[in-house]
């Protein structure tokens, strides 16, 4: 008799932003963010923080929760992922509970709040104290939220450890289970099945000829839990487990199952443009798999614990993940809670996630106050010996600003702008490098890894003076690198390249994967837009170069300098040249281009409208980056890029007529039929010729029919100030996205795309 049963409670509920009653809530479906729904405010607290929505105020949420019946002996529990922020619980009137930090996970014991029939959850989340984080974090329930029906005597998810070794061709499981009761442990996959049981909290598995989880083979086994009592199974739990080892072994670099691996990252914040905060797995999904198909191993989760589901899914997709609880620590958005909560949101990060294969370090801060100073490093050996308790298998580190300062007097809790406290420049700046560094060992003495933002100038002195500890690159910048003298001097040299060139770096996490909402540079950008991908999951430009860096695919790309685009409001040094992937420039009649070719093939050479063009080999550029010019002449430019003398790649680019039609990237497709199920699609200007129309900007109107529904639209523009709640936007760049719901149904679903002077272009969705 297996008595566990888990209710994810995503749909039938009911919002408000007015003080509660009968007649004012609307219904909604979780994830829920308010805050991206919001007017834009340019006067607003934090506007550029926040991304200029209008997201302060109380909102209230609610639902009916109706039990046929209470069993005897169980509990009943109800389980928030993620709530932004300072939530309070009422159930059928009666305060179950609360919590601060929007971005733990939080269990409420609410067995007896409840009864037979129909219950009330009620949910106050009041988003009104400053100040809110320094990116965009969205407002309201916007993760999942689950009924638990246990046994009295149940297993806890949070106490069971999974630790893995490898012995020769066997692998080891060891699991504690935290309970004294007897739990049986059965460890399957399709070819075997290996159990043992015990009572006294602790089982071990062996795993004859092993197959090893890593970020090139994320091999995935399951391991079934079950707590027996009296002779029956009263509760079980399931996990997958991937059985790999990670050695840092100083001056070598990072080994994964004995084999040298470098890091090749991105760092990524929550949101997900039009959804704002309300993202769903799938949607998470395809934007990993796009990292995947450029050679990204490994993710960065900035700066606060992801949902739960992001590192289900690195898991699966094989991305390392490097996790991290908060941003600063006594100072900014988190400096209201340190005192009180850090301890518990530190546990909810590590003991919810340990067990994942896919975290390889854990981080306990990013660019805190006074660095390298003893107060700092007082923080920062609490904050490791804490976690330590809970996971002694992986390394531990602290992401360090480049910013060094002299000691001080100045209360950091009392600093608004904490980010451009720890950033600027004034009299207690260090500027001498080995006072530099002297800091950096102060770190390093703690830390497992020195992890350092945009540092990869003091990388040499800083492992000379520091021999015994790898370097990792938490954030870099995408295409320019300091100088040991200045820390911004848009130098060729891509910092990536320090990954290469030294053992000792064990990896880059560039900042960042995609653009978010939020820490915009000034409006009327609303985000941060330096990174490889647009919100709509487009690629831009540098996203072909890291290919050719992190892929051993043959690939060829080709884009040309075009500063009549607008400014996107990118940070000037995480910035990069204007590249563009078209042939379209009416303003010019044979004037020369400058153009970029990303290729990891050993030669290319160029067609201008079949006339070739020779050029050197990539390994005699600058970032190994092909640069050159060609004259404009509408047509057809084809870059063929060879391995060994065989062509093993192409790529073209091509003058487009007047955009003719509208294309989805695709005719049909084929999606499970499960309620709340989102998914992006894009639709795309071409010419009669089928040739992308990449200056279009027509109005383009969606419509679905069929059992699903519109959410939101979204072009990539951080600078447009259209609202994402619509069916309808402007292209950029020749293309608009919309998100659609799926209602749950089977069925057929078309999904149509209009603008005037265009034919229409639709899209058949077949929900399976």
């Amino acid at each position: 008799m297996m008595s566990r049963h888990e209710t994810k409670l995503m749909q039938d509920w009911e919002f408000t932003l007015q003080q509660p009653d009968d007649h004012n809530f609307e219904p909604v479906t979780l994830p829920h963010d308010w805050a991206i729904t919001a007017p834009i405010s340019r006067t607003m607290s934090q506007a550029k923080e926040q991304g200029f929505r209008d997201r302060w105020g109380i909102g209230w949420y609610r639902r009916k929760l109706v039990l046929d019946q209470m069993k005897k002996d169980h509990v009943y529990k109800l389980q928030f992922d993620g709530v932004y922020e300072n939530s309070t619980i009422w159930v059928n009137g009666q305060e179950a509970g609360t919590q601060k930090y929007g971005y733990s996970r939080f269990v409420l014991d609410i067995t007896d709040l409840i009864h037979e029939g129909d219950n009330l959850i009620l949910v106050k989340v009041d988003n009104t104290s400053l100040p809110a984080d320094r990116w965009y974090s969205g407002a309201g329930i916007y993760r999942t939220v689950t009924l638990m029906e246990l046994n009295y005597n149940h297993l806890q998810p949070e106490e069971i450890h999974v630790t893995t070794e490898i012995d020769g061709v066997t692998g080891i499981v060891t699991i504690k289970t935290g309970t004294s009761s007897l739990v049986k442990a059965c460890l399957f996959d399709d070819d075997l099945s290996v159990t043992a049981e015990a009572d006294t909290g602790h089982i071990q598995l062996e795993i004859p000829n092993v197959k090893l989880w890593s970020p090139e083979k994320p091999y995935l086994y399951r391991l079934e839990l079950s707590l027996v009592e009296g002779g029956e199974v009263i509760d079980s739990y399931a996990l997958n487990v991937g059985i790999r080892t990670i050695e840092m072994i100083p001056g070598k670099g990072m080994y994964i199952n004995g084999t040298m691996t470098k890091v090749k990252g991105l760092c990524i914040h929550q949101d997900a443009g039009c959804l704002g905060t309300a993202v769903t797995p799938e949607i998470w999904r395809d934007r990993l798999v796009q990292f995947k198909e450029i050679g990204c191993n490994a993710i960065r989760t900035a700066h606060h614990i992801p949902a739960a589901e992001i590192l289900d899914l690195c898991d699966e997709l094989g991305l390392l993940v490097y996790e991290e609880p908060f941003d600063k620590w006594t100072g900014g958005a988190y400096g209201r809670y340190f005192e009180t909560e850090w301890q518990r949101d530190v546990e909810c990060m590590v003991r919810r996630d340990r067990n994942h294969p896919c975290i390889f370090m854990w981080g306990v801060g990013n660019e805190v106050e006074n660095q390298g100073q003893e107060s700092m490093l007082k923080i920062l050996s609490m904050l490791k010996e804490h976690l330590l308790t809970m996971d002694n298998t992986r390394p531990i580190s602290y992401a360090m600003n480049p910013h060094f300062k002299y000691e001080s007097h100045v209360d950091v809790s009392q600093v608004t702008d904490i980010q451009q406290f720890v950033d600027e420049v004034d009299d207690t700046e260090i500027y001498d490098l080995q006072d530099r560094v002297e800091r950096i060992r102060r770190i390093a003495e703690i830390v497992d890894v020195i992890s350092c933002n945009y540092q990869e100038q003091w990388y040499p002195e800083i492992h000379k003076a520091i021999p015994d500890k790898l370097i990792l690159g938490t954030e870099t910048y995408q295409f320019f690198r300091g100088h040991p003298d200045h820390l911004q001097n848009y130098s060729e040299k891509v910092p990536w390249l320090d990954v290469e060139e030294n053992d000792y770096v064990i990896g880059g996490m560039l900042w960042t994967g995609i653009d978010y909402l939020g820490e915009s540079m000034g409006y009327p950008a609303k985000g941060w837009a330096g990174s490889l991908f647009w919100t709509n999951n487009e690629r831009k430009p540098m996203s072909y170069l890291y290919q050719s860096y992190w892929s051993d695919q043959p690939i060829v790309y080709m884009a040309v300098m075009d500063y009549s685009l607008q400014d996107e409001g990118v940070k000037e040094h995480w910035d990069a040249p204007r590249y563009a992937s078209h042939w379209d420039f009416p303003q010019f009649n044979k004037s020369v281009i400058p153009y970029m070719i990303a290729t990891n093939c050993e030669k290319v050479t160029i067609e201008l409208n079949d006339k070739v063009f020779y050029v050197n080999s990539p390994s005699s550029y600058p970032n190994r980056m092909i640069t050159g010019y060609l004259p404009y002449l509408p047509g057809k430019v084809t870059v063929r890029g060879l391995i060994d003398g065989q062509e093993v790649s192409t790529y073209t680019l091509q003058t487009a007529a007047i955009a003719a039609k509208l294309r989805f990237d695709k005719e049909e497709v084929f999606l499970d039929a499960a309620a709340g199920y989102l998914k992006l699609f894009t639709v795309r200007a071409k010419d009669g010729a089928d040739i992308p129309v990449f200056r279009e900007s027509a109005k383009v109107v969606f419509k679905v029919s069929g059992p699903a529904e519109i959410v939101a639209v979204d072009n990539g523009d951080l600078s447009s100030s259209e609202s994402y709640d619509s069916h309808w936007m402007h292209m950029y760049h020749g293309c608009v996205s919309t998100v659609i719901r799926l209602t749950g149904e089977r069925g057929r679903a078309v999904l149509s795309a209009y603008s005037e002077g265009m034919y229409p272009a639709q899209l058949v969705i077949n929900i399976v």
